[in-house]
């Protein structure tokens, strides 16, 4: 099985003597240094965009460098899909930090890749870029951001200007405020300016109720999709295996996203959410008032519950164990096409996911593509897929390529270092791989999981929340009970003529019984590490994971290797260390300079960043965190990487849970 990962960077301006920082607008200066590089260009070049080099005669696989929404953003991919080695998990980390060093190499001496989700204060008042640019242009009609702050590549300043034509108005970001002990209630944002009349759409913060009180309010893609993930694709064996794995990761995708929890600030002002996922929602959200629901429809065909940017809404595998009460029962489809779709021999769930992905309208189209239609390609196919933005996407071969069947894994946030970043990388393919070696079921409703992803928003959710999983995610396997057979829930006698106590071999069976029977709330804690205490519970994923290396051949050192990114993410689980959103809270608590009003200002922006790049250097140079004078970093990264706190005989102390865990997982495995 190959897959992939995808890393995406601010590039900021910091200088010890400057007293601010800045995102650095030079994304395409950047781009043709790298393609421009001779010593690059030698080893096959590492910008498929800007070059033609033949990087396939190349001994040395460099990784890519693409372009994103945000000029200020770098996205960095492996220069060769990953294989399926347990070796190769291991090369994930080094190449990452080449992706930085590489990257680095080749900026201005105070230009820096971070990998924070987002700049605290972008959207401040002021001077946030490098170079500055005033706001309110004619694409995004923003109060608070340039229209240069977006890519100047035509798609991406279209799908802005039509995201905001399509829905009348401009996006609403509006994110609640964290109302600390000097917060005013209600609180009004003081960025916004209601007496602003360049555009039409500026009316909206004074009649169309765009900022109320108590939010942090934002007004342009660039609030969304100027954030930066950490994203995974997997390639299946078949079309089969790809669709087993989309809706088996699908109930997984809250789980990490809280895990990952990375972004509680925006706009320089401390959020109560601690995640990315619905401001990007917002951002990109081109609904008209109909779709909506705020007005009735007149010239809108339906109602649309979600934005195009949202948790997945199909299930789409043909395992029998797919019961029909985990669909959602008010999936709006596009009949029509679905009705298309089965005419040309698609099958009935297959064909409800695309005729669900299909009402939407396409948000940006090249005149060349309606000009002539060619229907070898998949262009306008691709068009609507790329901008439906949910928690998961499947993804059909192009009609070019030997590429096959793959999925894409993409509510993550990024994770501060390359260390960890790599490992809930490598955590991913692990739990696929356990899924498809067990044949493991994590079906609930998918309203369930639509439910669990609001609840992933909560400050500290990974601890102080619980999400809807699975009890028993084994399959309808039949043990030896006396002379009966005996599946997960009910038992039948052994067929005629097969020995007493034998087990007769058969398929997993169809469910039965309700289905509410079959998940329980449970903390992030208890769906990673398991509870070894209680004989029903899910006995976690990190034990599956472990269960499934004893039973392949990995060498010693390669184990070892693995379990320490099983630890991290072990400990973030349990609480023991912290997420790096409540490590930015902590940061920004302490801080001289913050007030305990919610206004994250120039000084503790630039001494958060300041910490991200001394992070960032120390992981590039190999010398790991020790000495760092980062307040909270012990709690963050622990001593891993030669870090600066925990004790080997705390991982100890903990070593008889996880073997219980263990166990158990071993034993229903």
């Amino acid at each position: 099985m190959l897959w992939g990962d995808e890393v995406e960077y601010l590039v900021v301006t910091y200088s010890k003597d400057e007293p601010k920082v800045r995102l650095s607008l030079r994304q395409a200066e950047i781009l043709t240094a790298l393609a421009e590089s001779p010593d690059l260009a030698k080893e096959g070049g590492c910008v498929p965009e800007l070059q033609e080099v033949a990087r396939e005669q190349s001994s040395v696989t460099l990784p890519v460098f693409h372009p994103e929404f945000g000029r200020f953003m770098l996205e960095a991919t492996p220069g060769k899909p990953w294989g399926i080695g347990f070796k190769e998990l291991l090369d994930v980390e080094p190449d990452m930090k080449l992706r930085r060093k590489i990257a680095k190499d080749h900026m201005h001496s105070n230009e820096y890749p971070i990998t924070l989700t987002t700049f605290p204060r972008i959207g401040c008042p002021g001077d946030f870029t490098e170079p500055y640019y005033p706001p309110s242009g004619p694409k995004l009609r923003s109060q608070f951001v340039p229209d240069e702050i977006a890519n100047p590549h035509i798609r991406f300043p279209t799908l802005a200007a039509n995201i905001r034509w399509r829905r009348g108005r401009k996006v609403q970001v509006n994110v609640p405020v964290f109302h600390d002990t000097n917060t005013p209630n209600p609180w009004k944002d003081p960025t916004v300016n209601r007496d602003l009349h360049n555009w039409p759409e500026d009316d909206d913060v004074r009649d169309g109720g765009a900022a109320p009180d108590n939010f942090i309010h934002m007004d342009a893609m660039a609030f969304g999709m100027g954030s930066c993930c950490l994203q995974i694709t997997f390639q299946a064996k078949n079309i089969t295996e790809g669709r087993k794995m989309y809706d088996q990761l699908s109930p997984l995708g809250p789980i990490m996203l809280a895990l990952t929890a990375a972004t509680p600030v925006y706009k320089g002002f401390l959020a109560n959410t601690d995640v990315r996922w619905n401001q990007i929602s917002r951002a990109v959200d081109c609904r008209t008032p109909e779709e909506l629901g705020e007005k009735p429809l007149k010239n809108d065909r339906w109602r649309i519950p979600k934005s195009r940017y949202a948790s997945n809404s199909t299930y789409i595998s043909t395992d029998p164990r797919l019961r029909q009460e985990y669909l959602d029962p008010n999936l709006v489809i596009d009949e029509s096409i679905k009705s298309k779709l089965m005419d040309g021999g698609m099958d009935d769930r297959l064909a409800t996911h695309f005729a669900h992905l299909f009402i939407r309208d396409p948000i940006v189209v090249f005149e060349e593509d309606l000009q002539e239609l060619d229907l070898s390609k998949t262009d306008h196919f691709e068009n609507l897929q790329s901008t439906n933005w949910q928690h998961m996407r499947f993804k059909p071969p192009p009609a070019d390529n030997s590429i096959g069947w793959r999925v894409e894994f993409r509510p993550m946030e990024i994770q501060l270092t390359d260390f960890e970043n790599a490992a809930f990388s490598v955590f991913m393919v692990l739990v696929t791989r356990a899924i498809l070696s067990f044949d493991l079921n994590f079906y609930i409703p998918i309203t369930k999981v639509d439910e669990n992803m609001e609840r992933a928003h909560a400050v500290d959710a990974v601890l102080k929340e619980k999400f809807f999983f699975r009890r028993n995610p084994f399959p309808g396997r039949q043990v030896r009970v006396n002379n009966f057979i005996q599946g997960d829930d009910t038992a039948t006698a052994s067929r005629p003529g097969s020995r007493p106590g034998s087990a007769v071999p058969s398929r997993p069976p169809t469910p039965v019984g309700p289905v509410e029977d079959e998940y329980a709330e449970m903390t992030v804690n208890d769906i990673i590490n398991g509870n070894p205490d209680s004989s029903d519970s899910f006995p976690g994923l990190i034990p599956l994971v472990e269960s499934y290396l004893d039973s392949v051949n990995v060498d010693v050192q390669t184990r070892c290797e693995l379990d320490t990114y099983l630890r991290l993410i072990s400990q973030r689980a349990s609480g023991q260390l912290d997420t790096a959103a409540r490590w930015l809270r902590n940061l920004v608590d302490v801080h001289p300079g913050y007030h305990h009003d919610s206004v994250v200002g120039e000084d503790v922006q630039k001494d958060i960043i300041a910490a991200v790049v001394a992070i960032g250097e120390r992981e590039t140079a190999g010398a790991g965190f020790e000495g760092l004078d980062i307040h909270g970093l012990p709690k963050l990264l622990g001593n891993f990487r030669r870090g600066c706190g925990g004790s080997g005989e705390q991982q100890q102390l903990q070593q008889p849970e996880v073997s219980a865990r263990k166990r158990k997982a071993s034993e229903q495995a």
